[in-house]
């Protein structure tokens, strides 16, 4: 083979190589992973170039619109741990990314949207120091630990099973019927980073639900090969950014994750009148922003 034939091939190569890349990434199980790992490479370089995004792609950081070149994900992060989503049927993944860097912690919950080839919504709820109950050093100590495993067929939820879960669990904050929530056991809470239960079989997550709260503007994706949905939403008519994440075995909750960005300033009334912080601390003054509708009864949402 003459040097200039194999000059060519080289060069073919090198330049169908992205696109082979970019091809992967499809509404397909296999096609959002591609996206996925996609997004997970581009995280911890600091560099979404390599990602197949689509003109006029929606980049969304705590349920607001901004720009892609001042959003974290222009921050190389050393990622320690990260959890994925899959769901074919809306063209969607979710993924829960923990970074416990000492100079700067995140718990990061991105949400990817493709059509057909390209990722057309980037979503990511980032909460950081100052969010309500932050540690990332607890959601690391936990997270990984959790079994959020594969789930044979044939014991697997359905999708509508997965949603009216999550839903059970996020309409007893309005008006705490917390009977109609199909609570399993032993099942642990993570909220932005203080853990319920202590590894005993009658753990649950029904402590600290409070009453009061409507919890609107849901979207979910769900992943029944794992058993888990997440729920876009926010925490309080007008309230705070927020989603829950939730493992589902045989029809009942394992796991709950929650991640609540929340404003500079913001304050929590609680329903003894009291205001917090995103500590869960006592402020001892009135709310800033915080509306009449933002109950909680204890520093657990």
């Amino acid at each position: 083979m003459s040097r200039i034939v194999c000059k060519w091939i080289v060069l073919s190569a090198g330049l169908l190589a992205p696109v082979a890349s970019f091809a992967q990434v499809a509404c397909t199980r296999g096609g959002l992973e591609a996206a996925t790992s996609l997004y997970l490479a581009a995280q911890g370089k600091g560099d979404p170039s390599s990602m197949p995004l689509a003109t006029g792609l929606a980049y969304i950081e705590n349920m607001q619109v901004v720009d892609i070149k001042s959003g974290v994900i222009q921050k190389a992060l050393k990622i320690d741990f990260d959890r994925t989503l899959i769901d074919p049927a809306t063209c969607q993944t979710f993924t829960e990314v923990i970074v416990t860097d000492k100079s700067h912690p995140y718990v990061i919950g991105t949400r990817l949207r493709v059509n057909h080839d390209k990722i057309v919504e980037i979503e990511s709820m980032v909460t950081q120091q100052g969010d309500w109950l932050f540690n990332a050093d607890n959601y690391m100590k936990w997270s990984p630990n959790e079994d959020w495993g594969v789930i044979p067929e044939a014991q697997r939820d359905s999708r509508d099973t997965l949603v009216a879960a999550a839903n059970a669990y996020l309409d007893a904050f309005l008006e705490k019927k917390v009977d109609l929530v199909p609570w399993g056991y032993p099942c642990e809470r993570t909220e932005g980073g203080l853990r319920t239960g202590k590894g005993a079989p009658d753990d649950t997550c029904a402590v600290g639900v409070p009453s009061g709260v409507n919890i609107v503007a849901r979207r979910f994706i769900v992943d029944e090969t794992i058993g888990a949905v997440v729920a876009f939403c926010t925490f309080g008519v007008g309230g705070l950014p927020d989603t829950h994440l939730f493992r589902v075995e045989k029809g009942k909750l394992r796991f709950v994750h929650t991640l609540t960005h929340v404003p500079p300033g913001y304050q929590i009334r609680l329903s003894n009148g009291r205001t917090v912080g995103p500590n869960g601390q006592p402020t001892g003054s009135a709310p800033n922003n915080a509306p009449p509708s933002n109950p909680a009864p204890n520093t657990q949402k």
